[in-house]
C-alpha cells in the first residue's frame, strides 16, 4: 500500500504526516509513506488546496487534517479490498480452482 501526503511542507502538511504515520503504525499494515511536494503532481491528482490524502492513488481528504481514526478505516478498507481482489475467482466445473 502507498500512503501519499500532498503538500509543499506547510505545518499543516507536517501535522497530516505525523497523523498519518501514526495511523499507519497502529493498523499494522505494510505501507510506505511519501510526501509529494511538487505542485505539478499535487495538481496531477487533481487536487487544489493541500493538505491532501491519497492511498493506493485515489484522494481521500484535501484542504484539511482528518482525524486519525477515520484514516485507519480508509488503510483498513484498502487493505481489506486487495484482499479480496487476490482471491481467485471460481469458475462453475474448473478442475484448477474449485
Amino acid at each position: 500500500m502507498k500512503v501519499e501526503i500532498l503538500g509543499t511542507g506547510c505545518p499543516k502538511c507536517k501535522t497530516l504526516t505525523e497523523i498519518v504515520t501514526e495511523a499507519v503504525n497502529e493498523s499494522g499494515v505494510n505501507a510506505k509513506i511519501e510526501k509529494v511536494t511538487n505542485i505539478n503532481d499535487i495538481m496531477n491528482y487533481g487536487v487544489m488546496i493541500t493538505p491532501a490524502l491519497a492511498i493506493d492513488g485515489e484522494v481521500k481528504s484535501q484542504g484539511n487534517i482528518p482525524a486519525k481514526d477515520e484514516i485507519k478505516k480508509w488503510i483498513s478498507q484498502k487493505e481489506t479490498s486487495k484482499t479480496t481482489e487476490q482471491k481467485p475467482k471460481k469458475e462453475p466445473g474448473c478442475s484448477c480452482c474449485g
